[in-house]
């Protein structure tokens, strides 16, 4: 049996979340909660996955995820305060929390290919950013997410992981391009929930 894999997902949810979103900041926020969780969940049913650490917080609990504080420092910061808490004996990886159309068995082939190299990654749809970089056990992590994070990835000796770019593990959503591109794919239950409430908003 492979070993499990850790995983940190830094989460920004609050009032500043999905700035680039269209809506107000009360809408804003509650798509972004909604997100966070679906990708969380998600993560946490995939059988790959083994401690699952949080940093910000969450909408409501899930079980079996541990939820710390972030330490401020953007999301670097969040990054380095979620995998100093990891068992340095597994193989890490740290994913972004908008990937509300994520399936679990997408992070169960991800780690186990990634379990080849040393490190790897997964570039974004449109294969300029990252949304998970994955190292072996004793490995350190050098995280480079935000603009360009793929080459700047690839520069610190990440392995691009080869996805389909309709796959919900590369699907990030920052935008409002973004998130009626993913529309076209199976989105998580509150993500959608939430997504057919504002359509019949403004339907009526």
């Amino acid at each position: 049996m492979p070993a499990l894999t850790s995983l940190v997902i830094p989460v920004k949810a609050g009032a500043g979340a999905k700035s680039r979103l269209v809506g107000d900041a009360a809408s804003r926020a509650a798509l972004a909660r909604a997100i966070a969780l679906d990708t969380v969940v998600a993560a946490r049913e995939s059988d790959a996955v083994g401690e699952l650490v949080v940093v910000g917080s969450l909408f409501s609990p899930v079980a079996g995820v541990r939820v710390i504080d972030d330490p401020g420092g953007g999301l670097s910061g969040a990054v380095d305060a979620g995998l100093a808490l990891l068992d340095p004996g597994c193989p890490s990886a740290v994913m972004l929390g908008d990937l509300p159309a994520l399936k679990p068995e997408e992070l169960a082939t991800a780690f186990a290919v990634a379990a080849e190299h040393d490190r790897a990654f997964v570039p974004d749809t449109e294969g300029t950013g990252s949304t998970l970089i994955v190292a072996r056990a004793g490995v350190p992590h050098a995280p480079r997410f935000g603009p360009a994070s793929a080459a700047r990835h690839r520069a610190e000796g990440y392995v691009e992981l080869e996805f389909a770019r309709l796959s919900g593990l590369r699907r990030d959503i920052d935008t409002r391009e973004q998130l009626e591109a993913a529309a076209s794919l199976v989105l998580g239950v509150r993500t959608r929930a939430l997504l057919s409430g504002s359509a019949g908003d403004r339907r009526g």
